[in-house]
């Protein structure tokens, strides 16, 4: 292996190893699934709080880097494990599958997101806010669906259907939806459709659309990647927090 690369591994490992250092594992359950979480250093002080929504594959780099950067803006941040221990996919086809079953089974989402919101309430959490990435951010509206007890949910590139068998509700906490304009997953009807459904629902709800960007655009590991957007759509979620638990 050539030096560069071999500093470059020993660079990843060491600031891997630091990250882990920084989050605190946190253990909680929904029914009788073991759930294992990572909540910020500054846990057990009162404290606004973010739950984190991770994307398909469970906890990753992204919404580590997310906690840590949201503990500094003074949030306690609890990264959410909805698959539970061991259950973590090892692919995007285990990830496309497994997340694809907790998207038709919402109320099993629902009632993981809700044990990890009950979760960061015990590490000195006052108001509580969700984000959430890709099926994370799918999640994020499933909280908004759900009438939890949150002053606010971002939905970043997550897919924003639902069935078509569920009817529009009231939708009480204030939305925000960070979208990439090329994003494939999301149809014209899926857009259109949570549209009608957070204004059938009575929502606050605002909607900003990022030009030349596809799918995963905010995280720094995807081809996706577009490094001006993310941090538009970083600033946007900042600022959004701001407002509703400060």
């Amino acid at each position: 292996m050539k030096p560069f690369k071999v500093l470059l591994l020993l660079g990843m490992i060491i600031g891997n190893s630091a990250i882990a250092q920084e989050l605190k594992e946190i253990s909680y359950s929904e029914g009788t699934q073991k759930l294992k979480g990572l909540v910020t250093k500054n846990a057990g002080q009162k404290l606004p709080a973010v739950v984190i929504l991770p994307a398909w594959k469970g906890i990753d780099q992204e919404s580590k880097d997310a906690a840590l950067a949201l503990e500094k803006e003074g949030y306690i941040a609890l990264i959410a494990d909805i698959y539970g221990e061991g259950n973590a996919p090892s692919d995007n086809a285990a990830a496309s599958k497994l997340s694809s079953t907790y998207k038709k089974d919402f109320k099993l989402y629902q009632n993981r997101i809700q044990a990890a919101l009950e979760a960061v309430k015990t590490q000195g959490a006052t108001d509580v806010a969700v984000i959430g990435y890709c099926f994370g951010g799918s999640g994020a509206l499933e909280t908004a669906r759900a009438g939890f007890d949150v002053k606010g949910s971002v939905c970043i590139h997550g897919g924003l259907s639902k069935s078509p068998n569920r009817a529009n509700s009231a939708i009480n906490t204030k939305v925000l939806v960070l979208h990439p304009a090329d994003d494939a997953s999301v149809s014209k009807s899926d857009y259109d459709g949570l549209i009608v459904e957070l204004d059938e629902g009575k929502a606050d709800w605002q909607i900003i659309t990022y030009a030349n960007s596809k799918h995963t655009f905010t995280n720094p590991e995807s081809p996706d990647y577009n490094e001006t957007m993310a941090k538009r759509a970083w600033n946007h979620t900042l600022m959004f927090l701001k407002e509703v638990l400060k």
